[in-house]
């Protein structure tokens, strides 16, 4: 990381932080009542208002394709390629009518001020060498789920910090499969490009396609077997359809 050009973007993030804390209260107040539908409303009022003031800050943009598979409402799971930590930033931009939360590594948690953030809004974290401790997390996911709540999953478990994805781990779409809700696949490009290719903060032009979404109530055995290769298909070719894109674009 370059520390002394990291600082303008630390300053903005830092000056982002004011977005986050008009609807602190009402989350907080509706989890303790158990009204979750209220809860998801706060929650997607957070997301929905700092997302696209974090990427005016930086200069970004994010642009969406394909925004009608979106469902109307949840619980769904979407699914996604990870190439940096700008993708946080590019989705709470880019879907500000869906609630969510994230599947995260647990050092997500410990980023000062925005690591209760992402908690709060129903985040699930991740200890990555922990199996038992992740087989927790995902139990966690599952049941705020059946609550009503969806998530973001990044099967790659990493940033691959670049255009090419790696490879899906194997059973984190059980997220969806066990609760048997739909599963969204999600392609993104050039969010490594705000961070991950020079080290530092800056803008970036991102994109993203909303695939349709694959129902997981009542696969049988074969089909699920197959879930991971087919998903990971889906978005790996929507990668490469957005990288040709902005390549175009740049001509």
């Amino acid at each position: 990381m370059k520390i002394f050009a990291n600082i303008p973007g630390a300053y903005k993030l830092l000056h982002c932080l004011k977005y986050l804390k008009p609807n602190k209260r009402e989350i907080d107040a509706a989890r303790e009542a158990g009204d979750f539908e209220k809860e998801r409303e706060y929650i997607l009022k957070s997301t929905s208002y700092w997302g696209p003031k974090v990427m005016e800050m930086f200069g970004s943009t994010v642009n969406v394709h394909n925004i009608e598979n979106l469902p109307e409402h949840g619980p769904v799971v979407l699914v996604g390629n990870h190439q940096g930590y700008a993708d946080i930033f590019a989705y709470c931009a880019a879907f500000r009518n869906f609630q969510f939360a994230f599947v995260a590594k647990e050092d997500l948690a410990k980023i000062p001020f925005y690591g209760k953030w992402i908690r709060k809004i129903r985040s699930v974290f991740i200890k990555r060498d922990d199996p038992r401790a992740s087989l927790k997390a995902i139990s966690e996911g599952i049941e705020y789920i059946r609550q009503g709540f969806s998530l973001v999953i990044f099967p790659e478990g990493t940033r691959s910090k670049g255009p090419v994805p790696g490879r899906f781990h194997k059973g984190s779409l059980k997220l969806a499969t066990k609760p048997g809700v739909p599963i969204v696949p999600i392609s993104l490009n050039g969010s490594y490009k705000m961070f991950e290719e020079k080290g530092y903060l800056k803008g970036a032009r991102i994109d993203i396609i909303v695939h349709e979404p694959i129902e997981t109530k009542g696969l049988s055995r074969e089909e699920e077997k197959e879930l991971n290769d087919r998903v990971e298909k889906i978005i790996v070719d929507g990668v490469k359809e957005l990288q040709k894109l902005q390549e175009s674009a740049e001509i």
